[in-house]
């Protein structure tokens, strides 16, 4: 397993891809995240903005 391990660090070619297809993954999890945080809270936002712009 080790052996296998090495000889694909030792191989550079494809190994691009792979990084980037991570790097993808990740930055796709933290902006999925992140709307959804955000787009609950933004909602709250809104609704209370406008209750009060209608109240007045």
């Amino acid at each position: 397993m080790i052996d296998l391990a090495k000889l694909l660090w030792r191989n550079a070619e494809g190994q691009d891809i792979a990084e980037y297809a991570v790097m993808l993954a990740v930055i796709l999890v933290i902006v999925i995240g992140t709307v959804r945080l955000i787009g609950g809270n933004a909602n709250n936002v809104f609704s209370q903005v406008a209750s009060s712009v209608g109240a007045q």
